[in-house]
């Protein structure tokens, strides 16, 4: 099965790692992307900052059919 992902850019808008979930304003002025801490964690980072540039894929959760960032690198 192949997964289809989009890979996008845009500013973490918050994240709480308490609560371990944040949002991504992408650049291309779409609608808000959820970032949850495991995706963050997969990437090495422990969490985000306020109006950090990422770099991410968007894709689909299995379960809930819900778009979400992952694969997460912190841009220049």
């Amino acid at each position: 099965m192949i997964k289809a992902s989009v890979t996008a850019t845009g500013t973490v808008k918050w994240f709480n790692a308490t609560k371990g979930f944040g949002l991504i304003q992408p650049d291309d002025g779409s609608a808000d992307v959820f970032v949850h801490i495991s995706s963050v964690e997969r990437a090495g980072m422990r969490s985000l900052n306020d109006g950090q540039k990422i770099t991410y894929e968007l894709v689909k959760d299995r379960k809930s059919g819900k778009m979400s960032a992952d694969n997460l690198r912190a841009s220049a």
